[in-house]
C-alpha cells in the first residue's frame, strides 16, 4: 500500500471513530428524551440514526478494499 491509501485509510478510520461517537452520544440523549415521555422523538432520531449505521458498513468495506 502505498501512503496515499495509507494516509486515506487512517483518515477514514477517523472519520468513522469520530462517526460511531457521535452515533453513541445521539442515542444516549435520545434514550434521555424518552424517559421524559418524548416517544415521538425518540422513535424519529432512532430511524435517523440508522442511516449511521447502514453508513458506517459502507465506511468500514471502504477502508479494508484501500488498506488492501
Amino acid at each position: 500500500m502505498d501512503d496515499k491509501a495509507a494516509a486515506t485509510a487512517d483518515i477514514l478510520e477517523l472519520l468513522h471513530m469520530n462517526q460511531t461517537a457521535l452515533r453513541a452520544a445521539i442515542e444516549e440523549i435520545s434514550t434521555w428524551v424518552r424517559q421524559r415521555g418524548s416517544l415521538n422523538v425518540h422513535h424519529n432520531v432512532m430511524a435517523a440514526l440508522q442511516a449511521l449505521d447502514t453508513n458506517a458498513d459502507a465506511i468500514t468495506s471502504a477502508i479494508e478494499r484501500v488498506r488492501t
